[in-house]
């Protein structure tokens, strides 16, 4: 199809749950990067590694897909590349990785791929699982039946990769493979002609799949697509023709190239899925076990998180006894290290998170959530893989909405991403903790239950109703012509290849780090600007103000410091800007110095309480020692507490509800590869924050 460039663009096929990520992992290593297929946000994995005659070559891993009739996004984007041969993504030759425990059913999509045209070559995967399972397979009567040169591997041993790279650099060389799998009829050799006449290409099957999938491949022409549209083409009744007899000739061949089968890991798997799909212990069990990787996230993370603060803090110090005092050196601790300190610190959630997942994933239990939760999350628009992102983003909604790309059908996975949020994550609980006392007196009900307890338990309900009542209406409003079904094929239960749960924590970590991690930085530089410059001349005299204050009072030199910086904030553009919005926050009970307390939680929600702290001039950043302090609170024109019972509840359920943390839209921007989004649920999510808070506090002040 094309003349052999210097370097060699391969394309890596198969079925899902094929194995050819470990196979991937395995050529390739950590020289491996992610993109996004052209006009698409679905990913693009592309690894480099070299042959054995030192070609180098740029590694393709496409979505997994089942056959060339494709049934979701990521399938069509895998066929409109392969059809597209003038595309920058179209390889050069093709990498088909087979699992021999399903040799039948994979063999399919290899037999269209053999009358596509492309040089091939056969991987096949799990040969040490068929092994040990007293199967044989004669890959030399394979390759002599299909003309194709086929390689035994091994993607958790590693065996046989580098007689791999040998067999791509001997291929790479030869011309493609002209032997043919499938008998065209009659009619299908007229709509060839037809169609080699609209769109000339150089294999038979290339021309009659273009004809199959005219109305949605993107690189036709609209003069080529209204003339495929003349062609008549029964499309189902002949995907269904072809289908059969393709499998009609894979049987004999199949019974001359595999001998036994892999029953004892079949066997296995029918025995743990009468417990993991039953639909009354099935979800028990997955229950049991997001909560143990709810607890891992939430505890395990504390210990490195703790590390990397305190090593920001070490570095903050080191810098502010090391330099003079000036606006640069606020920049570097309070702008540029807090920055990336609020990137990094999210690390090891992620980390976690992922590892765990990964190891579900390889060990093949997300399949079977999958499976158990789907009908249910249809009903509200969602998918069932939406149930992990929801209960995984109650410890951190950046990598639950990371986890919504094993979602295939975009609507549902846009409708995850755009109501995760809603979910109380880990750095709700400092605000929750500081307001619910003044909400809720601390007494028992029916003498058993705390009601601070229940009401702290009341708020991540609120959430998870919040979350799955929008996806509902978002399901109603926003349209899509894409079919929503599951199609899931459930593997065998085997034991997690480590390799390939590291190489997803390190793409994943990485991914974060270099996409929304600048973002994140951006943002608080210019949040730190807002809280340290003011109008001329404002700062300094509210300093002096300040200074003069604290020596008429005799305060103490940390209290002195406390009150310098509660008044120059309040004299900032941050100030001014809570100043400005206060007849906008005022109906909801807050006065200007919560409004600046909104305005620098955005950078994340846990710094409402530091900035409390700032404003109030409170020394300790302690739960219980803020609430005093605020407890003291009185409104200067009425002399009622600022925080009453109405103003803290309003408080509680505006942070319920309010998209407040900029990583999170950091990261919706990245997995959405657009803005729109993102401003759409900043303004939908804080839209029901201030409408549902008006509403409580109208109610009970």
């Amino acid at each position: 199809m094309k003349s052999r460039p210097k370097k060699i663009k391969v394309g890596l096929i198969g079925n899902p749950n094929s194995g050819k990520s470990s196979i991937f992992n395995l050529l390739t290593g950590l020289h491996q990067k992610i993109g996004n297929f052209p006009g698409v946000t679905v990913d693009k994995k592309v690894g480099q590694f070299a042959l054995t005659d030192g070609s180098n070559v740029e590694l393709i891993d496409f979505p997994g897909l089942y056959s060339l009739y494709p049934n979701s996004s990521e399938e069509r984007i895998v066929v409109n590349t392969l059809l597209d041969t003038h595309s920058e993504d179209a390889p050069d030759m093709l990498l088909y990785i087979l699992d021999v425990t399903h040799f039948k059913k994979q063999m399919l999509l290899f037999s269209q791929l053999l009358d596509l045209g492309y040089p091939l070559v056969l991987g096949l995967n799990m040969i040490d699982i068929a092994n040990a399972n007293q199967m044989a397979i004669d890959s030399d009567f394979l390759k002599k039946e299909t003309g194709v040169p086929t390689v035994a591997l091994s993607g958790r041993t590693g065996h046989g990769i580098d007689e791999l790279k040998a067999v791509l650099s001997e291929v790479s060389q030869s011309p493609p493979n002209t032997k043919s799998f499938y008998s065209f009829s009659r009619t299908e050799k007229e709509i060839i002609e037809k169609s080699q006449k609209i769109h000339p290409v150089s294999s038979s099957y290339h021309a009659l799949l273009l004809a199959h999938h005219a109305d949605w491949l993107t690189f036709l022409t609209r003069e080529e697509k209204q003339a495929y549209g003349q062609v008549e083409f029964p499309r189902l009744h002949h995907q269904v023709e072809e289908t059969m007899e393709r499998f009609e000739k894979i049987s004999p061949l199949y019974e001359k190239t595999v001998k036994g089968s892999a029953s004892a890991g079949n066997i296995l798997t029918k025995k743990l899925d009468r417990i993991f799909t039953n639909k009354f212990v099935g979800p028990l069990i997955f229950f049991f076990i997001m909560f143990w990787v709810f607890q891992a996230i939430y505890s395990w993370a504390s210990y490195p998180m703790d590390a990397i603060d305190s090593l920001f803090s070490w570095c903050t110090d080191l810098l502010k006894s090391s330099m003079p005092p000036g606006y640069f050196l606020d920049f570097l601790t309070d702008g540029l290290l807090a920055g990336i300190g609020g990137v990094l610190i999210f690390i090891p959630q992620i980390a976690i998170l992922f590892f765990i997942i990964a190891i579900l994933e390889e060990a093949g239990y997300m399949a079977r959530v999958v499976f158990l939760f789907d009908r249910i999350m249809k009903f509200f628009g969602l998918n069932g893989r939406s149930i992990v992102a929801l209960i995984s983003s109650s410890a951190c909604a950046i990598p639950a909405i990371m986890s919504t790309r094993t979602i295939t059908n975009w609507k549902e996975r846009l409708t995850t991403i755009f109501v995760t949020p809603f979910m109380s994550c880990s750095a709700r609980i400092p605000v929750y903790a500081m307001l619910i006392g003044f909400a809720f007196p601390a007494r028992k009900i029916w003498g058993i239950f705390n009601l601070q307890g229940l009401a702290f338990m009341g708020l991540y309900v609120l959430g998870f109703l919040g979350a799955i009542f929008t996806a509902l209406v978002f399901k109603l409003v926003y349209k899509s012509n894409q079919k929503s079904y599951l199609m899931l094929e459930l593997p065998e239960y085997r034991p997690p290849v480590m390799r390939n749960v590291f190489y997803t924590v390190w793409e994943k970590v990485k991914t974060f780090v270099t996409e929304a991690g600048k973002i994140i930085v951006i943002i608080s530089i210019v949040l730190w600007g807002l809280a340290n410059f003011g109008r001329p001349g404002q700062i300094a005299l509210a300093k002096e103000k300040a200074q003069t204050e604290a020596q008429k009072e005799g305060l103490s030199s940390s209290a002195t410091e406390a009150l310098i910086s509660s008044k120059a904030l309040e004299a900032s553009f941050a100030g001014d800007f809570g100043k400005a919005i206060e007849p906008i926050v005022r109906p909801l009970g807050f006065d200007w110095k919560i409004g600046i307390a909104l305005i620098t939680s955005f950078a994340a929600r846990e710094v409402f309480v530091g900035t409390i702290a700032t404003i109030y001039s409170i020394e300790s950043t302690e739960e219980l020692s803020i609430r005093e302090r605020l407890a003291k609170e009185k409104n200067p024109k009425t002399g009622a507490p600022v925080y009453s019972v109405a103003t803290a509840s309003s408080l509680l359920i505006f942070y319920v509800f309010a998209m407040m943390c900029m990583s999170t839209l950091a990261v919706v921007r990245r997995e959405t590869n657009s803005w729109k989004w993102p401003i759409i649920q900043f303004l939908v999510m804080t839209g029901l924050a201030y409408g549902l808070s008006f509403l409580t506090y109208s109610l009970l002040a």
